[in-house]
């Protein structure tokens, strides 16, 4: 939670993820993957203000492929998209449906469709569905071994080490993947711009640099 606060206070809360409907967070998460957000806006751009369960149900996967193009791997996603999509609605394309399922089902569920890895899920989970499910990435993992915090080297081992440490409050984890993101941009880049930082006083590898030795760069 002191890690939080530092955060909390530095960049105010985030309002994360983007996205104006559960739906378009659910595409955003599986488009995001392997390419810049930048790049997910304007494939988003592409659906012309039409994106909807519905109407992407009603596409071929080419037509699909085409729209998302910006997001690469656009082939390969736009069978994600409707898989996903076609999960969504057993739903009947309802978020407070999926949210009133046990968090567990839902996960495995969507664990077991195609192009949804664990973070991909948690993400989906989390922003599109306020379940209270703490999210990984790779700046996650890298705050972990710079602050040298004893999680784990492994997704569910760092997922398990906050949630077992912090109250289950979505809207804390919201916020507390947030904020690891915009520091991971602002400072802890895999060459870290220590100066300034607000982990400053806490960080290994800030401390080592500031008495004279190496940040950390490897990471």
């Amino acid at each position: 939670m002191n890690i939080y606060d530092l955060l909390l206070s530095r960049y105010g809360d985030p309002h994360w993820w983007p996205g104006d409907t559960p739906y378009e967070i659910i595409v955003g998460a599986v488009l995001t993957q392997n390419t810049a957000w930048s790049n997910v806006k304007k494939a988003l751009a592409n659906f012309g203000g039409r994106l909807s369960p519905e109407y992407v149900a009603g596409l071929d996967v080419e037509t699909l492929a085409e729209i998302i193009r910006p997001s690469g791997f656009f082939n390969q996603k736009a069978r994600y998209l409707q898989e996903i999509t076609r999960w969504f609605g057993r739903y009947g394309y309802d978020a407070h449906v999926a949210r009133g399922m046990p968090l567990d089902r839902i996960r495995t569920e969507l664990l077991a469709l195609r192009g949804v890895g664990r973070e991909t899920a948690d993400d989906i989970l989390l922003y599109a569905f306020q379940f209270s499910t703490f999210v990984v990435d790779a700046y996650t993992k890298r705050l972990t071994e710079r602050l040298r915090i004893p999680a784990g080297n492994d997704y569910e081992s760092v997922k398990t080490f906050f949630e077992e440490r912090l109250p289950c409050d979505e809207k804390l984890f919201n916020r507390y993947h947030a904020l690891i993101v915009l520091n991971a941009k602002e400072h802890c880049r895999k060459k870290p711009i220590c100066s300034g930082c607000p982990l400053e006083g806490v960080c290994i590898g800030a401390i080592r640099a500031s008495n004279g030795g190496d940040a950390v760069k490897s990471l």
